[in-house]
């Protein structure tokens, strides 16, 4: 055969399909959060590609999504904060040998020193990934985030934390894999309808007729709640008329911390243009009739997701200048970072913005596609290598 017909065979040979894996994911529940959301999504992408996609838990109110996406979910108390979870070493280990997995995945530290200690009895040993999915405080606990034979962290300042708390670590091991959002879902320029807007605007009547500010996030002081409060008092004192909802503080559990925040907009005298809000789960339209997003946590988050999705809907977003968030900002919409808790600079910014927003191009990084395509190819690159 000719050089030419080789390489002519070569060329227009199909490419091998990769061979079918099982990947079995690690969390301590199924309920709310990042590092849920993102479970189910590397599940529902496994299980598209046609891989085998197993979640154990201690269960919660996603299984039923996993399983109705084709995840399977094993209940097993892998993630509680006692004495209690060493003895699911010997659990866990029958059933990952019962599974024979390509890869197992955790994610939090609780369950990956599960893993950890139950994958040293395996032969052959499953390939063991971890994700940093938080900047969770430096020490030995945590270390166990690091161990993986490979470590995906969601962002750049998480990969920075763990470098500098971690010198020791290989940072070839390290992946940096944000985690992405769909466009379908918070497409560009979205507008709700006149019928949600009206309803909306009936449950809460002190958010209409003036620009809405929207801070997402749980009854937490981490959240910057008393900022955004300040922020609303001072476009007020400028003679500025803005409104501002506290999407998300209203928790079971937050009753004390709740009623805070209530007095404190009565003593700055803005009682009356701040609502309050449990979670909701029509955020993309409620981030689409506000006027800013703010993102203003006083210490830094690893990621800042609703910065993207604000972002792609085409909607302003003013945040503290720190951690995930401010590296998003930074390279997505500089005119919204302020320094960590200048309130007075954060009144200025915000009648900025409001006054004439700088223009918001699509998104072309961050979406949830690019997030499940990285980290399968990540599945496949360790699942090629022989287990020992």
């Amino acid at each position: 055969m000719s050089i030419a017909s080789a390489t002519q065979e070569f060329v227009t040979a199909p490419a091998a399909t990769p061979r079918r894996l099982t990947v079995v994911q690690l969390l301590p529940a199924l309920e709310n959060g990042g590092a849920e959301r993102s479970t189910l999504e590397v599940s529902r992408a496994l299980v598209a590609a046609g891989h085998r996609s197993v979640v154990i838990s201690a269960g919660g109110r996603l299984v039923e999504r996993l399983q109705r996406e084709g995840g399977e979910h094993l209940t097993l108390d892998v993630g509680s904060k006692s004495l209690r979870s060493l003895a699911r070493i010997g659990a866990l280990r029958r059933t990952l040998s019962k599974l024979d997995p390509d890869i197992v995945h955790a994610r939090s530290r609780v369950p990956a020193w599960v893993a950890w200690f139950a994958l040293r009895g395996m032969r052959p040993r499953p390939h063991f990934v971890t994700t940093v999915h938080g900047l969770n405080s430096p020490g030995r606990w945590s270390s166990i985030m690091t161990r993986g034979d490979r470590v995906i962290v969601v962002s750049q300042t998480v990969h920075d934390f763990v470098l500098s708390h971690y010198p020791h670590i290989d940072a070839g091991k390290l992946s940096v894999i944000p985690r992405g959002i769909d466009p379908e879902a918070f497409p560009y320029g979205y507008r709700p309808e006149a019928a949600w807007r009206d309803r909306f605007f009936a449950e809460f009547p002190q958010l209409a007729g003036a620009p809405l500010l929207t801070l997402p996030g749980r009854g937490t002081r981490l959240k910057g709640h008393a900022d955004a409060i300040a922020l609303i008092a001072g476009l007020r004192v400028r003679g500025i008329d803005a409104r501002l909802l506290l999407l998300g503080i209203v928790e079971k559990g937050r009753e004390a911390y709740l009623k805070e925040m209530q007095a404190l907009a009565a003593a700055r005298g803005v009682a009356d243009i701040v609502a309050f809000s449990p979670p909701r789960s029509d955020v993309r339209d409620v981030f689409a009739v506000s006027d800013l997003v703010l993102q203003l946590s006083n210490k830094p988050e690893s990621f800042g997701r609703t910065v993207i999705e604000a972002l792609s809907l085409c909607r302003p977003v003013l945040g503290y200048a720190h951690g995930g968030v401010g590296e998003l900002l930074a390279e997505l919409y500089p005119a919204g970072r302020v320094p960590v808790g200048d309130v007075n600079k954060l009144v200025e910014r915000a009648a900025e913005l409001l006054g004439s927003a700088p223009p918001i191009a699509p998104l072309r990084r961050y979406r949830l596609a690019d997030m499940q395509a990285s980290v399968l190819a990540l599945y496949q690159e360790l699942a090629a290598v022989p287990r020992r």
